[in-house]
């Protein structure tokens, strides 16, 4: 029944992206609005411009980005609109390397308060991330002044497809308040030595699809935190990365509870990590169930199965007092390959 419910979401979610994609929709094209790629010139203006008209628009609209090279700042792309909106990304859009300028909201290009969107178009956002991996801060803090590449806040009936996010300078994509979302065939790029880019988060979001997905970066491939609901991953490729995560729990008080994740047939090869269940020692009371693994195939992977309610990075809490999670109704069904790590299953609960 699980599967059902998901199946149909998704399904749902593509008729209504690709009505609205492929009608007789008008096209606003941000070169009429004086964006030029040239790899120097802020698309924002353009953008928001051509964004303003397409989002009025009452017959549905798509904004293009053709072909080139364009720099776009930090941009907040919104809702409400008049009828279904797609944003076509045919371009590569590469973020300032230098982001003191930025607003402190914690993203480079945030989407928002948006219902029936479709992003797409086969490019690029380039978040030029390389030469700040490794920059040194406080530990318990790190990178937070940094910028995420792509928000998703309160995002509903839509869909990401044939986008690539690369070399981000912090997670590539972080999803809040979102509901029928869907990812498929999206690309997450970047190198093992990438710290804290994980390739995406999801809190707070409900029936969050991701399928015909590559992940490869330096931390977490996908990592789920509270008040996730109804998640659903299928077939998913990693490699490298920190592998699979349902995400340091109950932290802080009142986190809200994860049910329904379901995981079936990925694919991870050199992940630091296979799957992952983390809850602090010391919490407040939480809920973590119905997560089920099947079809996951492991190569050279390191600790392919971990439930950890003792995760306690730099020494931040108090291992005697233990979890107060309760995780139950999970499943690993047809998990197969080779582990790096002497410990195949781990269970610290």
């Amino acid at each position: 029944m699980g599967m059902k419910f998901y199946t149909v979401a998704v399904a749902l979610v593509l008729l209504l992206a690709s009505a609205a994609e492929f009608s007789d929709a008008a096209m606003y094209d941000v070169t009429k609005y004086g964006g030029k790629a040239d790899g120097c010139t802020d698309l924002g203006q353009a953008l928001l411009a051509a964004w303003k008209e397409a989002c009025a628009d009452p017959a549905g609209s798509s904004v293009l980005i053709s072909a080139g090279t364009y720099a776009l700042g930090q941009t907040i792309i919104q809702g409400p609109c008049k009828a279904p909106i797609n944003l076509i990304v045919q371009g590569t859009l590469k973020a300032p390397i230098d982001t003191s300028s930025f607003k402190p909201d914690g993203c480079w290009v945030a989407f928002q308060y948006l219902d029936q969107f479709t992003l797409s178009g086969n490019r690029v956002f380039d978040g030029q991330g390389t030469t700040l991996w490794g920059r040194k801060c406080v530990q318990s803090e790190y990178s937070t002044d940094l910028p995420i590449n792509l928000r998703f806040n309160f995002v509903t009936n839509s869909m990401v497809r044939d986008v690539t996010t690369k070399d981000n300078k912090q997670f590539h994509v972080n999803v809040l308040g979102c509901k029928n979302l869907v990812f498929n065939h999206f690309t997450v790029s970047a190198p093992a030595d990438s710290l804290n880019t994980d390739g995406i988060h999801i809190g707070r979001s409900s029936s969050i699809n991701i399928t015909n997905t590559h992940i490869k970066t330096g931390d977490d491939c996908i990592s789920i935190g509270d008040g996730s609901e109804q998640i659903s991953i299928i077939d998913i490729t990693y490699e490298p990365g920190h592998g699979i995560s349902i995400s340091s729990l109950e932290k802080y008080p009142n986190e809200a509870p994860v049910v329904g994740v379901r995981v079936k047939g990925a694919t991870l090869t050199n992940t630091m990590n296979g799957i992952r269940v983390k809850t602090w020692p010391a919490s407040p009371q939480g809920v973590a169930s119905d997560l089920h693994f099947e079809d996951v195939i492991m190569n050279n992977v390191g600790n392919p199965i971990l439930i950890d309610q003792e995760y306690c990075p730099y020494n931040q809490c108090k291992l005697q007092i233990p979890s107060r999670v309760k995780i139950s109704n999970v499943s690993f069904k047809n998990i197969r390959g080779t582990s790096s790590s002497q410990l195949a299953v781990k269970l610290a609960c």
